[in-house]
């Protein structure tokens, strides 16, 4: 028969054979330190190679801002519209199981998984002429084609499973039984959906939206295909790039690391743990 005391020591000789040193543990840590190297070291190496001065220069210049404010504005767009659009069918997929499920799920992902430039081409070819959905647009008085309706939209396209994802998963945190006791009291769906379920689902609502933000900042392939100009920050980088090389397109890149950096920022905020239900 097995003792309080006999099951703590047990334990204790556990945690002592997980923690000491071997092959495997040197193994991992190895890769792990040449992980995080990977992903640091060229960061560090193009945020350290401008000079503070060409970086006040740059932030200074009309067209970096005009370029960075419109990549954070349409991001903030596209999210707001993932936020509208994407949760009641968060919410549908957390709470429902019906036939072709995984398969809603599979093209929620799919934007995920198709190349940036193919979503370009797929959105334009749709909002052209010879489409009758771009006739119909077209007789509305929308642009996608060079504006900045277009570029939202392909940054909806791409951000838009990141919030469905996320708010997914913070409404099956929720257990049924509270929405069940609400609806056995008298409210309706859509009472009990307002007061109770979104108040306690509202941090991973914006999590996904900063998320949402956050992939729609870095879009590039399909941006470039769809609106060209107005320029957003990354198109930006490319043509100062292409043009004048790595001296006249770091300073801008360090610039939207900084603002992907304080998106990264918000989302740790955010993504602190609530307290767990009973």
């Amino acid at each position: 028969m097995n003792v309080p005391g006999d099951a703590t020591s047990a334990a204790s000789n556990r945690a002592v054979s997980v923690w000491r040193p071997d092959l495997f543990a040197g193994v991992a840590l190895a890769s792990s330190l040449l992980i995080v190297a990977f992903i640091l070291l060229p960061l560090i190496e193009m945020v350290f190679q401008p000079s503070a001065a060409d970086l006040g220069q740059t932030i200074r210049d009309p067209d970096v801002l005009r370029a960075i404010g419109l990549s954070i504005w349409a991001s903030a767009a596209a999210a707001v519209l993932a936020f509208a659009l994407g949760t009641p069918l968060a919410y549908l997929l957390a709470r429902r199981s019906f036939p072709g499920k995984k398969l809603v799920e599979s093209v929620i992902d799919l934007p995920i998984m198709v190349p940036h430039p193919v979503v370009g081409i797929a959105i334009l070819s749709m909002a052209g002429r010879d489409h009758w959905l771009g006739r119909l647009i077209g007789a509305l008085g929308v642009r996608v084609m060079g504006s900045v309706t277009g570029i939202i939209v392909v940054l909806l396209f791409v951000g838009l499973p990141f919030y469905i994802n996320t708010a997914k998963n913070g409404f099956e945190a929720i257990p049924l039984r509270i929405e069940t006791v609400s609806r056995s009291l008298g409210a309706s769906p859509a009472a009990t959906f307002f007061r109770i379920t979104v108040p306690l689902a509202w941090r991973s609502m914006v999590v996904g939206m900063i998320m949402c933000t956050a992939r729609a900042v870095s879009e590039f392939g399909a941006i470039v295909i769809v609106a060209y100009h107005p320029m957003t920050a990354p198109v930006m980088i490319y043509e100062r790039f292409s043009a004048y090389g790595l001296k006249y397109s770091q300073p801008v890149a360090v610039w939207l690391i900084l603002v992907c950096l304080g998106l990264f920022v918000l989302l740790r905020a955010f993504s602190i743990k609530p307290a767990r239900f009973p």
